[in-house]
């Protein structure tokens, strides 16, 4: 699998992120079993073997459990670490954290994201992440809290550099603002059914543009700041690459599965490389992550690094996923 350096870093990462949310198996607050703990190994070797050297996480992936189960395959394997990048988010709390009663809401206040990290680390058994994503824009935000949590992460080797998921630009700009460290990633969701960063630069200008403005302008700006950008959710839960349609389907997504089985079939390639491709071939160059446990899957995705889109066939399959015309 091809590699990229992280801008304004000396981190060297896979081209596919391999993302870490399911490995704790249940949304609950059991234990990790010791078959899911298998599992976990299971799929982090397959993702391995596959090229896989970036990991993201976060302190909520299955209450924890999730990074719980990769600190066990670092336990064992402490040699590991150094040939990784690891990522995790903080700023999301659920219902009920830390008392019955507390509403689900985000939080950017320095004892927060500090706590948070402190968690991620100790789950983890490692001394330090690679990147600390927040993870949800908290209404709420008080930069200067942000910037005192970064100044003391980065200070005591706890956070190595910092980024943000799901941020406006506006949002994006005014943490810069405070912060000392530089705003390295943006994790935001994009996939050929999920256009919105795209469809509002495309319609420009239109008397009647169809697309509201969301994510206006988001990529250039990533590119202006050489902010690296990940793809969460890139494979669109299946729908493009097997996953049967359900009934009520819009019929832009038949016709994008049609065209995805037809580039797969004619390239010898899985109908994920395609879709993944569809996202490598951005001059952005957005890291996608994968979240699948199946390892077939993770061998399917892998795939896309050795696929070439024209600008025809990258055009076609934006066409035919928007479900319109370019004007």
């Amino acid at each position: 699998m091809n590699s990229q350096r992280i801008p304004h870093t000396a981190l060297e990462a896979s081209q596919l992120v391999y993302g870490c949310a399911g490995l704790g198996g249940k949304w609950d607050g059991s234990p990790l079993a010791a078959e899911t703990a298998g599992d976990a190994l299971r799929v982090i070797r397959a993702a391995l073997d596959c090229g896989f050297t970036f990991f993201d996480h976060a302190d909520i992936y299955c209450l924890g459990k999730s990074e719980e189960a990769f600190g066990a395959i670092l336990r064992d394997q402490p040699s590991l670490r150094d040939r990784i990048v690891l990522q995790s988010k903080c700023g999301v709390r659920f219902a009920g954290d830390p008392v019955p009663g507390a509403p689900g809401r985000y939080d950017f206040s320095r004892s927060h994201i500090v706590h948070s990290v402190e968690g991620s680390l100790g789950r983890l058994k490692t001394d330090r992440l690679d990147i600390l994503l927040l993870h949800r824009p908290d209404a709420l935000v008080e930069p200067d809290e942000v910037a005192e949590a970064f100044d003391d992460l980065h200070a005591s080797g706890k956070v190595r550099h910092f980024g943000v998921s799901n941020h406006s630009l506006h949002q994006v700009e005014l943490l810069r603002k405070f912060l000392r460290q530089p705003i390295v990633v943006h994790q935001i969701e994009f996939s050929l059914l999920h256009t919105l960063l795209l469809d509002t630069g495309v319609s420009v200008n239109q008397d009647k543009p169809r697309f509201s403005r969301p994510g206006e302008g988001l990529l250039d700006y990533c590119r202006l700041h050489e902010i690296s950008v990940q793809a969460w959710t890139p494979l669109a839960k299946g729908r493009l690459s097997g996953r049967p349609l359900e009934p009520g389907e819009e019929p832009r997504v038949a016709r994008a599965a049609a065209l995805v089985g037809e580039l797969a079939r004619e390239k010898g390639v899985s109908r994920e490389a395609i879709v993944l491709a569809w996202i490598l071939r951005h001059p952005a160059r957005i890291q996608p992550v994968v979240g699948t446990m199946d390892e077939a899957r993770i061998r399917a995705c892998a795939g896309a690094c050795d696929v070439s889109l024209t600008r025809e066939e990258w055009y076609a399959l934006f066409v035919a996923a928007r479900g319109e015309p370019m004007a």
